[in-house]
């Protein structure tokens, strides 16, 4: 399957002229899934146990996350295209606007999800929850809202 093949009632919109800010990524996620199409739309509670690897400079910054905390991860889709206004997603029965969408194509490809810790190792985090390619950059971690 083409992920980046527009389709009916998609909107394309040229790509980004300026770059406003700058993101440094913070490690990868290791996950089972291969590719987009062995992704979860959303992660789940009981999905499989996925790592989020930090890198060697961030890793003090782990100190306190703990087993049972449920954090909010922020990552960088970077298979995604960023460069469609309107999607017509699959079972949906109209094209929406990108941000009325919760999907990878937008602009900034930024997603995140909150997962519940699993396990804490030196320099990675073991949780449950993530719905992401293997080797997805990782943006920020932080504690989830209760």
């Amino acid at each position: 399957m083409d992920w980046n093949a527009t389709r009916p009632g998609e909107v394309e919109g040229g790509a980004p002229d300026r770059a406003d800010a700058a993101l440094t990524f913070i490690g990868r996620i290791r996950t089972p899934f291969r590719d987009r199409a062995d992704c979860p739309h959303r992660g789940a509670a009981d999905g499989p146990l996925c790592r989020i690897e930090v890198d060697e400079p961030w890793r003090p910054a782990l100190h306190g996350i703990e087993p049972g905390m449920r954090l909010e991860v922020l990552y960088w889709m970077h298979l995604a295209r960023r460069d469609l206004l309107v999607q017509a997603p699959k079972g949906r029965p109209a094209p929406l606007g990108t941000f009325a969408l919760r999907s990878p194509n937008r602009p900034n490809p930024i997603a995140s999800s909150e997962v519940d810790v699993a396990g804490v190792e030196a320099g990675a985090v073991l949780v449950r929850g993530l719905d992401c390619v293997d080797g997805t950059p990782l943006v920020d971690l932080k504690p989830a809202r209760r």
